[in-house]
């Protein structure tokens, strides 16, 4: 079984792939259409059938998922913090790299199946270097970067507005609202006041990007999904389902804390300090839809959003880092290493019922 993450990497990969290979047939179209006002061959194309077909389908899409995989894999994370022209500067060196030595592997196999020949023939290359030179490879260059151009275009998308949300945008999955059950992680940092004060404004921003960055690890670990960040704040949801299996919601909280003292050291040189943070827990009934006209998102409405942020700020009242209703609480099951440990009820603003808080201990 794949973990949450190679899953989650795997459903980022496969759309360069599909991208490539949709963008190599249209040019295919385009040009086989434009060749056919013209007598004869170029001396440097290749004839077309149905195994070079067959090659040049699956060499445009293998490209395209080793692009993919590249972009998530590494080159995300490498330039990360550049802006968005330094981004394109560097990929663009980069592949322009890649794609030539693509060319100069595919091109060969490609004329060698054409005339039945050894890659190594003198033939082959004599082609080969006629190409090289060729207004076909430009036609072909030309391929390659609208491609690369369309999938970087789709990865700094996905990036910005979340792969999962954007998935649901091109499915249309929400474009009618659905009422679905749900569990939300409300997660405050503390003391952001006074460390904001601290730090000075913009320092502090610093320090919060670093904060949710080491916090995403677990998260996607976990198969939670970050609806909003609100500030200091952090809104996590998850599938009932997801939420619940194997205390996902409970072992994304507990991971998240690992994560940062992990990294105590560097908070503490860069700023002086390690965050900490308290959350509330909580799971129901919510409509999920799109919604905007200027702007569309996809958001969730409920009692249970508002309920959960009341939990989440009764923490410190109760002196702990992490409160969880009677009502999720009942759903989960947890092992030997952890138990719950009631601490009463409450009252929550805006409820009529008193509602039973528990924490982990």
């Amino acid at each position: 079984m794949l973990s949450p993450k190679a899953k989650r990497n795997l459903s980022r990969i496969i759309p360069f792939g599909i991208i490539w290979l949709l963008s190599g047939l249209v040019f295919l179209v385009v040009e086989r259409a434009a060749r056919g006002d013209f007598n004869g061959q170029p001396s440097t194309g290749i004839e077309m059938n149905w195994q070079i077909f067959v090659f040049a389908s699956l060499a445009i899409t293998v490209v395209g998922l080793l692009v993919g995989l590249i972009e998530v894999v590494y080159l995300n994370n490498v330039f990360s913090k550049k802006s968005l022209t330094q981004k394109i500067l560097y990929k663009f060196l980069i592949y322009a790299a890649v794609m030539f030595l693509i060319i100069l592997i595919t091109y060969p196999i490609a004329a060698g199946l054409e005339d039945n020949s050894s890659v190594f023939s003198p033939e082959v290359w004599n082609k080969t270097l006629n190409y090289l030179t060729s207004l076909s490879n430009l036609s072909t260059l030309l391929q390659l970067w609208v491609a690369l151009g369309l999938s970087l275009f789709y990865s700094e998308i996905s990036e910005n507005m979340g792969h999962a949300v954007l998935l649901n945008f091109f499915t249309g999955k929400y474009h009618r609202p659905k009422e679905e059950n749900r569990i939300f992680m409300f997660l405050d940092m503390r003391s952001s006041t006074t460390i904001a004060e601290q730090l000075g404004h913009i320092r502090y921003f610093e320090l919060l990007k670093e904060y949710y960055s080491d916090l995403s690890d677990a998260i996607i670990q976990y198969s939670g999904q970050v609806y909003q960040y609100v500030g200091d704040e952090v809104i996590v949801s998850w599938t009932y389902e997801a939420g619940l299996r194997n205390n996902n919601c409970l072992r994304c909280f507990f991971a998240m804390k690992e994560d940062l003292q992990k990294q105590a050291d560097r908070y503490h040189e860069k700023y002086g300090l390690l965050p900490t943070f308290k959350a509330g827990i909580h799971f129901g009934k919510v409509t999920t839809g799109e919604i905007g006209v200027v702007k569309k998102e996809i958001i969730f409405t409920g009692d249970v959003l508002n309920a959960t942020a009341r939990i989440q700020g009764l923490c410190n009242t109760y002196g702990v880092d992490l409160l969880i209703s009677a009502d999720l609480k009942e759903h989960l099951k947890l092992g030997e290493d952890m138990e719950f440990r009631s601490l009463g009820k409450s009252e929550l603003r805006g409820k009529k019922e008193e509602v039973e808080l528990y924490t982990i201990v």
